[in-house]
């Protein structure tokens, strides 16, 4: 059978569009902050202009261009007041921008922390910029109790107003920038996964001052998912509506106005439900009386970014029951019902179990409220 020109070219779109969807998913872009465009990896980084240089030195070097400087830092956190990356010339500095709800910068987490405990005594410093998602990222303890659950003790700053994130150009969330002891970038990951790509630049940007190192690679494992999932569906107007997110209730949602929600006669795949009365927020919905959310999901693993105004319980159906086979690991089982304690703003893992299609049904009381659901 003969194939034409014009089909083997839609073949290649077609290839090319599914691999591009595929590799943005290893990390999450921010849209309502419009941010200025940038490149994809490795050499010649184009770091805006506007950005920070510092004086009376050359902006590139053998086609690197150099770091900006961290600017409009609101807290330090294992770190000096007025840290900067100009402080650190002579060694190698890891800059990662990240946000501590983030699914995919929660699963990038352990290789910074084990790269931290390999290297900081070889010339690596790691710079953890906290820029955040959501209103309730910015406060400082929340950062800090992040911190403490994913074993942190690298150098964190907060970037609440995005100065810095500004200044490097970035728009994802994991992504992370190697500088020289000279202060040039010579490396640019966005997303999860390339670990141990990244690691052996590390190493050979460590090697370059001359940093004593032996031929053992960290042996933390790649949790980056690799099948097709429902993508992070978002609570909030202003982050939701951009996406064409809206719930799938009738009339959808009623921006900044209370409302009362029952379930239509059927529910549609990857589409946030509500039932009871809830408040449309900005960049959450919280439930004024005791309520549901339904959510049909395809995943091997649902989180939940969720606060409540008062300690509550959050209880769990998949499928209209719950078993040990599917327990997250925030579940606890009581009396036979699967429920999450929800004490502060955070990610709350749900459902670990078997791939599939599946309906998740999450009854909530008065206070309770979320952001967003993420999916593995």
């Amino acid at each position: 059978m003969k194939i034409s020109a014009k089909n083997i070219a839609l073949v290649f779109v077609v290839i090319i569009v599914v691999w591009t969807i595929a590799y943005l998913e290893t990390g999450k872009q921010v849209i309502p902050q419009a941010q200025p465009e940038d490149s994809v990896q490795d050499a010649g980084l184009d770091v805006p202009a506007n950005s920070q240089q510092p004086k009376d030195e050359p902006s590139t070097k053998n086609g690197y261009k150099r770091a900006p400087e961290l600017a409009g830092i609101s807290g330090y956190i294992n770190a000096n007041e007025n840290l900067k990356i100009g402080d650190f010339r002579g060694k190698v500095v890891l800059i990662d921008f990240w946000t501590y709800t983030c699914i995919n910068c929660i699963r990038t987490l352990p290789h910074l922390v084990e790269w931290d405990s390999m290297y900081k005594d070889k010339g690596l410093v790691i710079i953890g910029v906290h820029t955040p998602e959501f209103d309730f990222e910015k406060e400082r303890k929340n950062v800090e109790d992040s911190m403490k659950r994913h074993g942190i003790k690298y150098r964190v700053v907060q970037d609440n107003d995005y100065r810095t994130w500004n200044a490097f150009g970035n728009r994802y969330w994991p992504r992370k920038y190697l500088i020289d002891k000279e202060g040039f970038i010579r490396y640019d990951k966005i997303g999860e996964g390339g670990y141990e790509q990244t690691e052996n630049k590390i190493r050979e940007i460590l090697a370059e001052i001359d940093a004593p190192l032996d031929s053992s690679l960290s042996k933390v494992p790649d949790t980056t998912p690799t099948i097709r999932s429902t993508p992070e569906l978002y609570a909030g107007y202003d982050f939701s509506i951009p996406r064409g997110q809206n719930i799938g209730n009738e009339g959808g949602l009623k921006a900044g106005k209370n409302h009362t929600y029952s379930l239509p006669s059927q529910i549609k795949p990857d589409i946030i439900y509500l039932e009871g009365n809830w408040f449309s927020g900005p960049d959450e919905l919280r439930a004024n009386s005791n309520g549901a959310i339904v959510l049909p999901f395809l995943a091997s693993s649902v989180n939940i970014v969720a606060d409540s105004e008062a300690s509550s319980k959050m209880y769990v159906k998949i499928d209209g029951s719950y078993s040990a086979g599917q327990m997250g690991k925030d579940i606890v089982i009581e009396d036979g019902r699967a429920y999450v304690l929800i004490d502060s703003p955070r990610l709350y893992n749900v459902f670990n179990g078997e791939y599939g299609r599946k309906t998740l049904r999450l009854e909530v009381s008065d206070g309770f409220s979320f952001n967003a659901f993420t999916f593995g």
